[in-house]
């Protein structure tokens, strides 16, 4: 059996320690879509994240969000099956995911693709 130096022992550990240990917050899916949050005086808002939990987009709105033209919505019980980029207008499947995680105290209501 080879024997490490213990420089590179420790270069090793150091890698180890530093390698990323993010996990998307919807595996699988491109975006996650945050669930509302309220700003008052019946203003709402909805943030995508990307799968770093990387804000990208996202709508502010005292109306119906699922008419505003970034989302669409399914029927009873409404959630949000749709998300069209505000920046190339692509459009992005949705749909819950029991796996998905939270952003910075957001819990993630879909996951899109």
């Amino acid at each position: 059996m080879r024997r490490i130096p213990t420089h590179q022992k420790s270069a090793l550990l150091v890698l180890a320690f530093a390698a990323p240990t993010a996990t998307a917050i919807c595996s699988g899916f491109t975006f996650g879509i945050g669930n509302l949050q309220s700003i008052g005086n019946g203003v709402n808002s909805w943030t995508v994240f990307d799968n770093s939990c990387n804000a990208v987009d996202g709508l502010i709105t005292g109306g119906n969000p699922c008419v505003q033209g970034i989302f669409g919505c399914s029927p009873a019980p409404i959630i949000f099956n749709v998300y069209t980029s505000t920046f190339s207008g692509t459009k992005y499947a949705c749909r819950g995911d029991p796996g998905a995680e939270t952003c910075g105290g957001v819990s993630i209501s879909v996951c899109c693709i």
